[in-house]
């Protein structure tokens, strides 16, 4: 057998995916060292209770509670553990020691990644990250590497399983939300409090580490727009069913140009949206993940798979590693972030795209003047009405689509649609995306 050099491998973290990541480790040892160069020797595996059950059957020896002195004995450290706190405190600790880093954490870095990145670029060491977004699914490498010589325009991307899994079993089964969320927490899909997915929090800081790798600008967490599928209803499901859509929680990145001033800058978004049928992000069912990229000579690129689970996103963090590895075989310091053309971050009124607008309307002579008079006033042309009859309630519905607008007279729009007297109510406003642009 060849011999190796060993780089000493630190794991924070024992769950789903940090038990993998140790499995794969073990088994795979001998095939790892063969791609590396050099046998990656797993130290330990930091822990809050060396003695809780574990989904994975491994060398009770390996677990410790004591993080720090693992980092300091370790050339990589595996951070698994998410959240802010100790996970900050700890890479920062591990880069200043001068090894490289790999992370899924999201949230930090979604938050804190460019003082990360800032000392890892000081002291020469590597922070990779690919599992932050889209689990399995290779999507951080190609926007930071392979699309780097390229001009990424604007990123679609369906990055949260929960809620995709969610708007699937409305869209194919008639459900309501709540009885599809009960479905995903069963089936083990959602958390017991589901917020942070169907709130759109999860994918909000996955839209910012997006957005800041495609536009090389550090885009923070709160410039992202973000709404949740809370307020999607069966009836909304069942109206994009009918003219033609699906509907998805979208996570939106693109270069705008304020029509105010001029300035192109980056917009990042999150919210429920309407998507052709015909749209490859229309077919991505269940749980999955799928990141679609438009690049200026690239053209159209779509990243599919699975966006969760274990042994899925530790092969991403193998990946990462198996990077790292080689680096250190070859000698020489770690490649920065490219974050140098910081691009102005622009409001979402800067936004241009089309709604699909739903009204409670008097039925009366003169009612479709009246609205049309208000969608004109505000200078967004309307492409398609449909109209229905609701009984004897002297009410009727309005199904309005638009063409493209600025956000901000959409908004203007709604608002002036929702104090019109002929209005009795509206009843859902859900953007259009995916749609062949102009």
């Amino acid at each position: 057998m060849i011999a190796y050099r060993s780089l000493r491998v630190a794991l924070l973290g024992g769950g789903s995916v940090g038990a993998q990541v140790a499995r794969l480790l073990l088994e795979e040892q001998e095939e790892l060292a063969l791609r590396v160069g050099a046998k990656l020797e797993l130290i330990g595996i930091a822990v809050r209770d060396v003695n809780a059950e574990r989904t994975v059957d491994l060398p009770r020896e390996l677990f410790t509670t004591d993080a720090e002195s693992l980092i300091l004995g370790a050339d990589v450290v595996i951070e698994l553990m998410g959240g802010i706190e100790p996970a900050r405190t700890l890479i920062l600790q591990a880069l200043g020691s001068g090894a490289d880093v790999v992370t899924a954490n999201k949230a930090l870095i979604a938050t804190h990644g460019p003082e990360l990145f800032a000392l890892a670029e000081q002291v020469g060491a590597q922070l990779n990250y690919e599992a932050a977004v889209g689990g399995a699914i290779p999507i951080i490498r190609p926007l930071r590497d392979s699309l780097a010589g390229d001009t990424v325009l604007r990123i679609l991307g369906i990055v949260n399983g929960t809620t995709n899994f969610i708007l699937d079993q409305m869209d194919s089964t008639g459900a309501t939300l709540e009885d599809a969320l009960a479905t995903a927490t069963a089936l083990g899909y959602a958390e017991a409090d589901p917020t942070a997915d169907i709130g759109g929090y999860d994918a909000a800081q996955k839209a910012a580490i997006l957005a800041g790798l495609a536009f090389h600008t550090s885009v923070p967490i709160d410039s992202v727009y973000r709404e949740g599928i809370t307020g999607i209803t069966a009836e909304q499901i069942a109206s994009a069913q009918k003219a033609g859509y699906v509907v998805k929680l979208l996570a939106v990145c693109e270069r705008v140009t304020d029509p105010a001033t001029g300035v192109e800058g980056v917009s990042a978004r999150v919210h429920p949206a309407m998507v052709p049928r015909d749209h490859p992000l229309a077919a991505v069912r269940g749980a999955n993940n799928a990141v679609f990229v438009e690049a200026e000579s690239a053209g159209s690129l779509m990243f599919y798979g699975a966006g969760a689970g274990g042994v899925e996103t530790a092969s991403a963090v193998l990946g990462d590693l198996v990077s790292l590895g080689r680096r250190h075989v070859a000698g020489g310091p770690g490649l920065g972030e490219s974050t140098h053309s910081e691009l102005p971050i622009l409001d979402i009124s800067s936004v241009s795209t089309r709604y699909s607008v739903t009204l409670e309307v008097t039925d009366e002579p003169g009612v479709l003047a009246a609205i049309a008079n208000v969608f004109a006033e505000n200078g967004v042309s309307v492409e398609l009405v449909e109209q229905s009859i609701q009984g004897d309630a002297g009410t009727a519905t309005l199904v309005i689509g638009t063409h493209q607008a600025p956000e901000a007279a959409l908004a203007a729009t709604v608002d002036a649609l929702s104090s019109n007297s002929v209005v009795t109510s509206v009843a859902s406003v859900i953007r259009v995306e995916g749609a062949q642009r102009p």
